[in-house]
C-alpha cells in the first residue's frame, strides 16, 4: 500500500470500490495481449457507458478487478491508449455521441504502491443513447435492455412533450458560471430586483437538479453562453453559399463554395450573423431609371423571419442535426431539425402556431432586432412578437419579390425545409 496521504476524492472513490459495483459504479480490469488491448472491448465499454447515461449517471473505473475489488492498475505507458479508446467509443460507438469525463489517476493497490487507473464519469444525459446492444439502462449493478414501453416513456420524458419541456431541462455538465454575466444580465429590467440566481430561476434559464444544485437549463445555455456547442454540439447554423444551382459532387475541393461559416453564439447572435451571411452573398441588381435603386435578390425581412423561426422552434433534442442554411444561385434552402409540433402540417403553418421551446421564445421576445442589417425593414422591436405573423410575412414578401411562393416541406418527419426562390432573371 502507498504511504502517501489520499485526497478526499481518492478516499471516496476507494471507499466506493471496496463496496463493490452498484447502480452508479462499474469496475473493469484492463487486459493486454502483447501490443493489443484485449479487454474490455469497444462493445462492452459502449454498452456500460450508455447504460449509465440512460439511467442516473455513474462512473466506470478501468484498472480495478470487479470480483476482488482490487486495484490491479494499467501499465503506465498504456494509459494514453486506454484514454483514446474510451474517447473513440463515446464518439463512434454510441448514438448520439456521449460526453464523458475521462481522467487518469493513481490509486493505492494491495501490492506495491500506487497504480494508474482511468475513471470515466458519465452524467444522466439529456438524450436517450443507443449502444451496440441496443437501448440499455443501469439497474442495480447490471445493465439491462429497456422494454419497448419503458423506452417509449423515456423518450417522452426526455423530449419536448414532457411536462418539463426540453428547453427547461437542466444541463448537467454545466454550472451557473458557464453562463456569461453580460449575456444573462441583458434580461434584467429596471424593475428587476433579483440577484443572479433568483433572476435566472424566474426566467427559467436555470433550475435545481435532483441533487438540489442550481444549473443552467437548455434555454439558459442557448441564450447566455458564448458557445452553446460546448454542451449542445449541434446548436449552431451551418451556412454555405454555392456557386451554382446545386451542390457539386465531392472531389472538387472548396472551389464550388463562395462562402461558408459555422455560426454560433447565443441564438439572437446566430440570427444576426446568419442574416448578414445572406446579405453579403446574395446578388443585388441596380436600376437607374429614376436614380440608382438597388434591389436585393431576396426579401431580407422574410429571411429574418425564417431564421428567427428556425432558431426558436427547432428541436434541440435532436442531437445529430443542426440548422442548415444553403444559398444557391436561384434559391435559399433552410433546414430546421425536428418535426412540426402538435401535428401541424406544412400547409397549415400560416394559419396555426405552436411553440416547441417556450422558454427560448419568451427570451427571444426580450431581444432587440439587430441593427444595420442591409435591406431589413421591419416594425418589430424584438425578435419574437407573439402575433404569429412570421410565416405570413415569409410567404407574402418572398412571393411579391420573386413571383414564386416559398415552399415548406417536411422531410422524413425529421426536418422542416423552407425553400425561398430568387426572381427569375
Amino acid at each position: 500500500m502507498s504511504d502517501r496521504p489520499l485526497t478526499p476524492r481518492e478516499r471516496l472513490l476507494l471507499d466506493r470500490i471496496r463496496l463493490g459495483e452498484s447502480s452508479r459504479l462499474d469496475l473493469k480490469a484492463v487486459q493486454f495481449a502483447g501490443a493489443k488491448l484485449k479487454g474490455p472491448d469497444r462493445k462492452t465499454l459502449a454498452d456500460e457507458l450508455a447504460a449509465f447515461a440512460n439511467a442516473h449517471g455513474g462512473a466506470l473505473v478501468l484498472g480495478v478487478d470487479d470480483r476482488s475489488r482490487g486495484v490491479v492498475g494499467i501499465p503506465e505507458d498504456r494509459v494514453p491508449e486506454v484514454v483514446t479508446l474510451v474517447r473513440q467509443v463515446c464518439t463512434d460507438s454510441i448514438d448520439p455521441l456521449l460526453h464523458a469525463s475521462i481522467e487518469p489517476l493513481r490509486l493505492p493497490s494491495s501490492g506495491d504502491g500506487d497504480r494508474p487507473v482511468v475513471e470515466v464519469r458519465v452524467r444522466r444525459s439529456l438524450f436517450v443513447h443507443r449502444s451496440p446492444s441496443g437501448y440499455l439502462h443501469r439497474v442495480g449493478d447490471e445493465k439491462r435492455r429497456m422494454s419497448t414501453e419503458y423506452l417509449a416513456r423515456l423518450f417522452q420524458q426526455r423530449s419536448q412533450s414532457r411536462l418539463i419541456r426540453f428547453d427547461e431541462q437542466t444541463v448537467h455538465e454545466a454550472n451557473i458560471g458557464s453562463l456569461s454575466k453580460d449575456l444573462w444580465k441583458r434580461f434584467r429590467t429596471s424593475r428587476t430586483g433579483d440577484a443572479r440566481d433568483g433572476l435566472l430561476t424566474k426566467l427559467r434559464m436555470a433550475r435545481r437538479d435532483r441533487d438540489g444544485v442550481l444549473r443552467p437549463t437548455v434555454a439558459g445555455v442557448l441564450m447566455a453562453s458564448r458557445d452553446p456547442r460546448e454542451w449542445l454540439p449541434n446548436a449552431f447554423v451551418q451556412a454555405v453559399a454555392y456557386r451554382g444551382a446545386d451542390v457539386r459532387p465531392a472531389g472538387l475541393g472548396r472551389t464550388y463554395q463562395l462562402d461558408a461559416a459555422d455560426i454560433t453564439g447565443p441564438l439572437d447572435m446566430q440570427v444576426d450573423l446568419a442574416c448578414r451571411f445572406v446579405a453579403r452573398n446574395m446578388k443585388v441588381a441596380a436600376f437607374k431609371d429614376m436614380g440608382r435603386i438597388d434591389r436585393p435578390q431576396y426579401d431580407m425581412t422574410a429571411v429574418f423571419e425564417a431564421l428567427v423561426n428556425a432558431v426558436a422552434h427547432r428541436d434541440y433534442s435532436v442531437r445529430g442535426s443542426k440548422i442548415r442554411l444553403r444559398m444557391f444561385e436561384d434559391r435559399i434552402e433552410l433546414y430546421s431539425p425536428g418535426s412540426i409540433p402538435n401535428t401541424i402540417t406544412p400547409e397549415r403553418l400560416v394559419h396555426l402556431q405552436s411553440a416547441r421551446n417556450e422558454v427560448v421564445t419568451s427570451l427571444l421576445a426580450k431581444c432587440p432586432v439587430p441593427q444595420d442589417i442591409p435591406w431589413l425593414d421591419t416594425d418589430r422591436r424584438t425578435l419574437m412578437d407573439r402575433r404569429g405573423e412570421g410565416v405570413r410575412i415569409i410567404l407574402e414578401n418572398s412571393e411579391r419579390l420573386s413571383g414564386r411562393e416559398p415552399r415548406y416541406r417536411l422531410i422524413d418527419n425529421a426536418e422542416l425545409l423552407l425553400t425561398i426562390h430568387a426572381p427569375r432573371e
